[in-house]
């Protein structure tokens, strides 16, 4: 369905921000469009109470997916790596046992009771149920990881797919030998890379494509050999975005590798040169059409979206692929008619739902995989016409639905995704707290649950201050690894295990200084908020007005497209 030429029908104030949000025409039929229909009566999911970023937040704070904690597995008391602390009651099995025979979550099935409400009921059901330790599938050597897909080798990263050797980066997807990247696609040999595709030995690049053996590069594309530069496009042996002969640039770019002090300074250069330096497009969209927000690619009527690829009409949605027809959604791929709904994948028509795949039909679900026809159900395979992980028929089925919607609808809860204060994780430990940070006092105030835990100490032989590491690799002895380094930040202490050492002294780099949690919000710091802001375009000959990622008092200078399509191209 279009979600052009829409007339706002009515204007709410959101229940927890306070702020107004607009439901509009086009939102009303959608939400008739998805509505479930028993015995020829539609039970109409209405307009929310929420505005967009606060349903958003609250979806967000049920999803950890960079946090890892050593806990036993409760199925068979050996020891794993889960998502879940060791201090949480939950029920824990690892990812191989969860997804084996062993088990069947219909065994936790409970009866219904009218007399609650169906959060209560729900609760009961998911402190019982076993969770998934991680999300780890065709892996191998990936225990340390998260939501991990056909790869090998990884450590400490998340959201990573058909790649190996990728050490403490988030979303490397089919690349290879990577560490401290975010963003990375058909890449290798890269080294604090920032959303960059079909890159290779190179260390930070950021926004680059098609790039090779370079450093410090901003939105540079089909470039090589290239230093502390930004927009270059076809270039090569270019320094401080000059062009100089084969020797020259050589020269200079051993004088800057030779001297880790020198090399330190390019650093801190660089990021100097992102804020204040470089004019920016005011919107990161590719081929896409009657989109708002931002790095949509290949998308047409999305709006309000971000991080969108080959998706059409949905809004409010963000990181997905191949979506369609969707509002209020997060992480996914290959969906249609989805609403409220977290890492949906492959699925059709559901609604309030968490981690779904190949399933259709879901209502108020949660870990539920090639299942169709389910209500309040977690850790469910392919079942068909469950209420609480209990069997029905196809006739019960339908006849019980109907009554616990009416009597949601009675609790105010119908229309509501599950409320934060039944997430499993703290509002610390989950992906909210990187978009919309809280204080441990903040967050308690508004109903979210927060983790106190700290994993305890290494077992170490000693513990070395960032300060006191030497800047040059080579003065690193191995016994490093058996210490833990004491982050210059967060003062958490952190180790480094062999492959790290053998990529630090295979690419000459500095043992980093913080700690692994502290360099991903880092690079998470990079990107531009998910806010659209109205300004002027800062080209001289230009007074367009438009809607820009870049808040007014920035130091960035943003063009319109049609400016920066001029200075650049």
């Amino acid at each position: 369905m279009s979600f052009t030429e829409e007339k706002i029908v009515e204007t709410k104030i959101c229940e927890k921000s306070q702020i107004s949000f607009n439901i509009t025409d086009k939102d009303l039929e959608f939400y008739d469009k998805i509505s479930p229909t028993f015995w020829g009566k539609k039970y109409s999911i209405p307009a929310p109470t929420l505005a967009p970023e606060s349903r958003q937040q609250r979806r967000l704070s049920c999803r950890n997916e960079t946090r890892l904690y050593s806990r036993k597995c409760d199925a068979t008391d050996k020891s794993i790596i889960s998502i879940y602390s060791p201090d949480k009651s939950y029920k824990v099995f690892a990812s191989s046992y969860w997804w084996s025979d062993e088990w069947d979550a219909t065994d936790y099935g409970l009866d219904y009771d009218l007399s609650l409400s169906f959060f209560e009921n729900f609760k009961k059901l998911d402190l019982h149920v076993p969770k998934l330790a991680t999300t780890i599938q065709n892996s191998e050597n990936c225990e340390f990881t998260n939501d991990t897909g056909d790869s090998k080798d990884c450590y400490m990263s998340y959201r990573t797919h058909y790649s190996d050797n990728i050490l403490h980066s988030y979303r490397a997807n089919r690349s290879s030998n990577c560490t401290d990247c975010y963003q990375v696609k058909e890449s290798e040999d890269l080294y604090e890379c920032f959303q960059c595709n079909k890159c290779s030995r190179s260390q930070y690049l950021y926004k680059c494509e098609n790039t090779h053996s370079s450093y410090f590069l901003y939105q540079c594309v089909w470039s090589a050999n290239c230093f502390l530069s930004y927009n270059q496009i076809n270039a090569n042996y270019v320094f401080l975005n000059q062009t100089l002969s084969k020797e020259q640039y050589q020269q200079k770019l051993d004088e800057v590798l030779s001297d880790p002090l020198k090399f330190e300074q390019a650093k801190q250069h660089f990021f100097s040169m992102i804020k204040n330096d470089i004019s920016v497009p005011a919107l990161d969209n590719s081929q896409s059409q009657q989109c708002i927000w931002n790095e949509l690619i290949e998308c047409q009527e999305c709006k309000h979206c971000y991080m969108m690829k080959q998706s059409e009409f949905c809004k409010y949605c963000w990181d997905n692929v191949w979506y369609k027809n969707s509002m209020d959604t997060y992480s996914g791929g290959g969906s249609e008619y989805c609403y409220e709904t977290l890492a949906t994948k492959n699925s059709f028509k559901n609604c309030f739902t968490h981690r779904v795949r190949e399933s259709n039909n879901l209502l108020y679900c949660m870990f539920s995989f090639f299942s169709n026809d389910c209500f309040g159900c977690t850790g469910i395979r392919n079942k068909q016409y469950c209420i609480l992980n209990k069997q029905y028929s196809k006739e019960e089925y339908e006849e019980l639905v109907p009554k616990i919607i009416e009597k949601m609808q009675q609790d105010w809860e119908w229309w509501e995704f599950f409320p934060a204060s039944m997430s499993p994780f703290g509002y610390n430990e989950t992906v909210a707290q990187e978009y919309f940070p809280l204080t441990k006092e903040e967050a308690i105030e508004q109903w979210f649950n927060w983790s106190d835990y700290e994993a305890p100490f290494p077992k170490v032989e000693k513990v070395i201050p960032a300060s006191k590491l030497p800047h040059n690799i080579t003065d690193i002895p191995d016994d490093i690894l058996n210490w833990a380094i004491e982050c210059e930040i967060t003062k958490k202490p952190f180790r480094i295990i062999p492959q790290e050492l053998k990529f630090y002294r295979k690419h000459n780099l500095p043992i980093p200084r913080r700690h692994p949690d502290q360099r991903h919000l880092d690079r998470m710091s990079l990107r531009n908020p998910r806010k659209l802001f109205e300004r002027v375009c800062d080209h001289p000959d230009c007074d367009t007005t438009m809607q820009t990622t870049y808040a007014p008092d920035r130091s960035e200078s943003v063009y319109c497209q049609t400016c920066y399509d001029k200075e650049v191209y």
